[in-house]
């Protein structure tokens, strides 16, 4: 590996390439390697100052995602790249995916209290929603992958910043054109938004080709379905669409 690739990296927090199994991403109480701190030792009776790490930036991860060759060297980058909202996090949050692929991948708005927690998208009452909605169509996390815009819980929940989602769409970026879907659906207004470039309350349920080639289906998040129960009618006939669709395709 050339020094430059391995600066790449070390700029970057990653630690990945010395780790053969990739387990569970856990991060908790992680070590504080790359913010402004000065490391003193007495060496020769004089002190030696370790200089600060340079910041990640977003070219920097654009140019990380191109090195893996296949998701799961993918998911260990994500599990050790130090983005800001790592430090704050319980556990990255990995994406789910499918063992035996359909076609279908939904990209989900941030994680919650919950997935931060156990470290997996989607669980707990959302969760819940979820696995319903796609049993409705004959479908489940078995076929179904399922990738979140960020791998780490922002602070109590609150919406991201620009710079946190630039830092960490390259890689869902990457895991999509992977994964090479037939059909995607955004769940929620962030996801919308990112990867329909359009709003979710004008776009729900309708049907949006990408750059790429794969049809794009926006559709409410289900936390707001469990909220407003009302709109279950049209989730219900935006799922038949995704399944017509993947039939189709």
């Amino acid at each position: 590996m050339g020094n430059c690739v391995l600066q790449d990296l070390v700029m970057a927090g990653v630690r990945w390439e010395l780790t053969e199994n990739p387990a569970l991403c856990d991060i908790k109480k992680p070590k504080i390697q790359q913010n402004l701190f000065v490391n003193q030792k007495q060496n020769n009776e004089k002190n030696i100052v370790v200089p600060a790490m340079a910041p990640v930036t977003i070219d920097t991860v654009k140019s990380m995602v191109e090195r893996p060759t296949d998701v799961d060297s993918l998911i260990r980058m994500i599990c050790e790249f130090n983005h800001p909202l790592r430090i704050g996090a319980t556990n990255v949050v990995v994406p789910n995916i499918a063992t035996k692929p359909n076609g279908l991948v939904i990209i989900t708005d941030l994680p919650s209290s919950d997935d931060d927690l156990s470290g997996k998208i989607l669980t707990g009452s959302a969760g819940e929603m979820t696995d319903k909605m796609l049993a409705a169509i004959g479908m489940s996390r078995e076929n179904v992958s399922i990738i979140p815009l960020l791998f780490w819980r922002t602070p109590g929940g609150r919406s991201p910043i620009r710079e946190e989602l630039d830092l960490s769409l390259p890689f869902v970026n990457k895991i999509v054109e992977m994964l090479a879907p037939r059909v995607v659906i955004t769940f929620g207004t962030i996801a919308t938004t990112e990867f329909a470039k359009t709003s979710l309350n004008d776009a729900h349920g309708s049907e949006i080709v990408s750059d790429a080639g794969y049809k794009i289906v926006p559709m409410f998040h289900p936390n707001y379905l469990m909220l407003k129960p009302s709109a279950k009618k049209d989730a219900w006939a935006a799922l038949q669409h995704v399944q017509n669709l993947l039939k189709n395709a």
